[in-house]
This record gives C-alpha cells, sequence and structure tokens, in this order.
C-alpha cells in the first residue's frame, strides 16, 4: 500500500529489498537458535515481521527481523516459561499489541526523552549478553539459559572443549572482520562464513552439532490458551519486549532518517511493529524489531520505498523453501561465532571512549544499567536506569534554582533597588527572591528561609524568574504564607504570566490577597513603599485598608 515508486525506484528497491534479505539469512538463523525457539521461529519471524512493518510502518526504508536485543528477551522468556509454548506466543502477541496502543497514543516521541547512558548501559548489557550465551557453542557445548550461568560454565568448557567447532568458529570470525568492506558490499560477510563454515564442516565430515532439520512448510497460525495465574509475568515479559521493540525500532528510524534525509513517522511506526510482531505470535516466530544494518545496506543498495521491505521478506521466504534441507548441516559453531560478531557491534564504544571525559554521575548510570541489565533482569535495567536518571537530573536543575532573601554584591538594578528600600526602611520589608525552576526538588529550601523572615513587616515574593511550579511547590508556598500572615507581616507578590494561571487556579493568588499580587516586581516593591509609608504616618490605617492605588503599579489580570 501507498507505493511511491518511480521506474528508477522500482530498480532501486528490488536490489535494496534482494540485498537486505540475503544479509538477514544467516542472522534470521543465528537469532532463532539464540533464542531457543528454533532457526524456522528465526526465518519466519524476519519475513513476517519485514513484511508487516514494511506495509504499515512508518518508516519506507526500514528492514525489520528479529535483533539480538528482542531475541535475549524472547530467550529469557523461554527460561520463564519452559514447556509452555502458548504463553511464550501470548506474550509476543501482547508485546505487539502493546505497541500497537503506543502508536495509537502517540507515544512514539516519548523515546528522545531517555536518556541516552540508561539506552548507552541497556545496548551494551545486550552486547555482553549475546557474547556470552555464545562462549559454549563456540566451544562445542550446548549454550547456557542465561549469561551467569554461562560465565559459570566457561571454566568446563574450556577443559573440554571441542576442537572442530572451535576451528568453526574462529574461521568464522576471522571472515566477519577481517572480510574487507568493498567484498562485503557485494556478498555479506555473514553469509560468507556461513557457506564456508558449512562447506568446511560437510567436506572433512567434522563432529561437530548442527541446526538440525528446518520444516520446509509454511508454519501454521494458532491463538495461544494460557493460564490465567501467570498473568503478571505475562505481562511484566511482554510490555519489556514492547518496551525493548519500540526504542530499538525507533533508533533504526532515526538512523535511516540521516541517510534518506526524510523523517519518519515514529507512531505510525510502533502501529507497524506492533501488527507485525503480534502475527510472529499467532504464527510461533520469533518476534523483533527495526534491523539497522539490515536497513543501511537497503538504503546503499538503493531502497527507497515500502517496496523494499516487502521484497526482502519475500526474497527471504523463497530463499527458505528452497534451502531448507540444506540449512539443516549449518553448524551451531558458524551461527555463534557469526552472533559474537553481533554482541561486539551492539557495544557502545563511544561512551566507553568518553569515560573520562563524560559527567561521573551518566557514567554511573550506564554502569548501573549495564550491570543490571547482564547479571539481574532486562525490565528491572530500563526502570532502574531511567530512576537513577531523572533523580540526577532532579538534582542538577535543583542546584541551579536560587532561593535568597538579600544579595549585597553584583546586583542588577532591580536587586540594588531591594538593598535601598531595605536600608531605607530598617529592613522592615524584605524580599524573597525564587530565580529558577520551583518544584519539588527546590521546595524544601523554602521552608530555611521562614525563620529568616519573621520579624520583619512586609515580604515581598519575586516569582518573576520561576519558569515552572509543581504542586509540592505550591504546598511549600502556601504554608510560608499562612506562617507569615499569621506572624502579622503582610505578604506581596510578583508573579510572571507562565505560572499566574497556575498558582490562581491552586489558590495562592487568594491566599495572598489579590490586591498584593502583580505582573512586575518594581510594582510589588513600590506598593510594599507606600504601605510601610503610610503605616509610619501619624495617622495610618492598618495595612490591609490601605488604598493601594498607584500609576506604576501592574496588577495581575483577572483569569
Amino acid at each position: 500500500m501507498y507505493f511511491k515508486a518511480s521506474l528508477q525506484n522500482w530498480r532501486g528497491d528490488l536490489f535494496g529489498g534482494l540485498t537486505a534479505g540475503i544479509i538477514a539469512l544467516p542472522l534470521a538463523l543465528a537469532f532463532g537458535v539464540a533464542s531457543g525457539a528454533g532457526a524456522a521461529a528465526g526465518l519466519f519471524g524476519a519475513v513476517l515481521l519485514g513484511f508487516a512493518a514494511a506495509l504499515f510502518g512508518g518508516t519506507p526504508t526500514q528492514i525489520s527481523g528479529p535483533t539480538g536485543p528482542m531475541t535475549v528477551v524472547v530467550a529469557a522468556a523461554l527460561t520463564t516459561f519452559a514447556g509452555n509454548p502458548d504463553s511464550i506466543a501470548a506474550v509476543i502477541i501482547l508485546g505487539g499489541l502493546i505497541q500497537l496502543c503506543f502508536g495509537y497514543c502517540r507515544l512514539g516521541g516519548f523515546v528522545r526523552y531517555i536518556p541516552y547512558p540508561v539506552i548507552s548501559g541497556f545496548m551494551s548489557g545486550i552486547g555482553a549478553i549475546i557474547i556470552l550465551l555464545q562462549i559454549n557453542p563456540l566451544l562445542g557445548h550446548a549454550a547456557a539459559g542465561s549469561p551467569l550461568t554461562a560465565a559459570a560454565a566457561i571454566p568446563a568448557a574450556i577443559a573440554d572443549l571441542s576442537l572442530p567447532s572451535m576451528g568453526l568458529a574462529l574461521l568464522t570470525l576471522l571472515i566477519v572482520f577481517a572480510v574487507p568492506s568493498r567484498i562485503s558490499a557485494i556478498l555479506p560477510s555473514p553469509l560468507i562464513a556461513l557457506i564456508a563454515g558449512t562447506s568446511v564442516a560437510w567436506f572433512f565430515n567434522l563432529p561437530v552439532a548442527t541446526i538440525g532439520a528446518i520444516p520446509s512448510g509454511l508454519p501454521e497460525f494458532s491463538i495461544p490458551a494460557f493460564d490465567l495465574k501467570n498473568w503478571s509475568y505475562l505481562a511484566g515479559t511482554a510490555l519489556a519486549l514492547a518496551a525493548l521493540g519500540s526504542i530499538d525500532s525507533l533508533l533504526t528510524s532515526l538512523v535511516a532518517d540521516s541517510l534518506t534525509k526524510e523523517r519518519h513517522n515514529s507512531n505510525r511506526e510502533l502501529i507497524g511493529q506492533g501488527i507485525g510482531n503480534m502475527l510472529c505470535g499467532f504464527f510461533g516466530a520469533l518476534p523483533g524489531a527495526g534491523a539497522t544494518m539490515r536497513t543501511v545496506v537497503n538504503v546503499k543498495a538503493g531502497g527507497r520505498t515500502r517496496l523494499s521491505g516487502v521484497i526482502h521478506s519475500v526474497a527471504l521466504l523463497a530463499i527458505i523453501l528452497w534451502v531448507a534441507p540444506a540449512a539443516s548441516h549449518i553448524p551451531l559453531a558458524v551461527l555463534a561465532g557469526i552472533l559474537v560478531k553481533v554482541g561486539i557491534d551492539i557495544l557502545d564504544y563511544r561512551m566507553l571512549r568518553m569515560a573520562r571525559r563524560v559527567p561521573r554521575s551518566d557514567f554511573a548510570v550506564m554502569l548501573t544499567v549495564f550491570a543490571v541489565t547482564v547479571f539481574v533482569d532486562l525490565v528491572l535495567a530500563v526502570a532502574v536506569g531511567v530512576t537513577l536518571a531523572a533523580i540526577m537530573t532532579t538534582c542538577r536543575i535543583a542546584r541551579q534554582t536560587q532561593i535568597r532573601i538579600t544579595e549585597s554584591d553584583r546586583c542588577s538594578k532591580t536587586e540594588s533597588m531591594e538593598r535601598q528600600i531595605q536600608e531605607l526602611s530598617g529592613f522592615r520589608i524584605r524580599v524573597l527572591t525564587i530565580d529558577g525552576p520551583f518544584f519539588f526538588g527546590t521546595a524544601s529550601q523554602m521552608a530555611d528561609k521562614v525563620e529568616m523572615l519573621l520579624g520583619t513587616r512586609i515580604v515581598v515574593i519575586n516569582c518573576m524568574g520561576v519558569p515552572f511550579v509543581d504542586v509540592s511547590a505550591v504546598f511549600a508556598l502556601n504554608e510560608m504564607i499562612d506562617k507569615l500572615k499569621s506572624a502579622g507581616i503582610t505578604v506581596i507578590a510578583a508573579v510572571n504570566d507562565g505560572i499566574a494561571g497556575q498558582l490562581d487556579r491552586m489558590g495562592v493568588l487568594n491566599r495572598i490577597g489579590r490586591k498584593n499580587c502583580f505582573a512586575s516586581h518594581g510594582s510589588a516593591l513600590q506598593v510594599a513603599m507606600l504601605l510601610l509609608e503610610d503605616e509610619d504616618s501619624p495617622e495610618s490605617a492598618p495595612l490591609e485598608m490601605v488604598d493601594q492605588s498607584h500609576p506604576a503599579q501592574e496588577r495581575l489580570s483577572p483569569p
């Protein structure tokens, strides 16, 4: 649908789609085996998700399919729900449905608000998990179920390593790392490694573990049945799958934008990814996300429209049906070598290279997310990272906010006026200035200032430099106003237009008294002096009864 293709685009889309399909073949096989779902699940995941995301997604040049991060989540789910394929399918379908909801609720733009240290730690953690999980297959043993188990099994695997498996793995690693880019642009290095490693194992009849039989037919549609007792685990894993798939896809969309100089539709992309992953769940395939390497290859080969993604899926399906019997002879050690390269590529070297230059707090967040990702839990890692980043950002903003009563030097013109007024009035007028965001992180400073204001006659609260307030700050302000008024102190406020409406809705202006609320600092100070002059006159009226009309006064307009 919506193919905007000229004759020139047809040619570019054809070459781009075919090239991406060839690259997707070894990766889909490897991810399927690594997840524990099987090679066929990885292959059909690439076909189903790639086709649906190309049709319904918001990034025309994006190629979607199984990816490293999504494979790790599925592997964890397979461990949690061992022997229960219906629960695995339910997790994938629910994850796709959540992505669909993300798109319809227009949450696609929120990915840009996830702090980079969180993404860096998470992606590097995923890369480390992939590498750890492939060490046993590299050495000729069965894959471990978790990174900790894999790390603990390394000594035993080395003591009983399989030389043929290790030899094939080293050959694979040599090819994927050493093949020049000009050759890899024509024939992808993972495919060269797959063909070479399988040929060597077959020609010399090496005693190594292989993928095994792959079904040559199409997968069957199935609606899973699951036990509601496991709902909390299902929902948590599905949410992790949806969140990770969304982040992964939208980051790849940004890469595609930088190459094509176009702009993707993030909400539509999430809808396309959600539809594709739901299809994967119904057909027992491996879910995935936008794949950066395959997308880049597609664009560089000439892909420009949705047709390239469709061609990628159709080409991959044709290859599957044609080479399925031969694929059963692919050694697991070869796939492990390909995945080690994938894991190494996922590691965020940019953050590691800047370790000594980035703020320590950001680097600490990255390391924390990395450690939790690898050794604890993927969902918890993102939650911990975002929470830590939010706390640190709050502290930074809070340190930028100043709440002061007087300032003796380096005064602006208005501050100099404040000091003169205070000196002339014998400090019976004090100005409390809030300069910066006034929120829960800075509200506690207010309580520290109240005692310093007691004993004066008039307090001017200057909020002209406050860009925003939250409910915690409003409550702190109300408590201070009540305490000052109970001590017989008159409160006057200068409030900017940006926060006046919010303060009015929450009752702050009424608490102060609307006649004492002004739209400029100067007007508030002038009224304070008038009130003090009237108080000092022999026949002074109570401050609350003084007529405050003055040509220079600029009161807040009624909402």
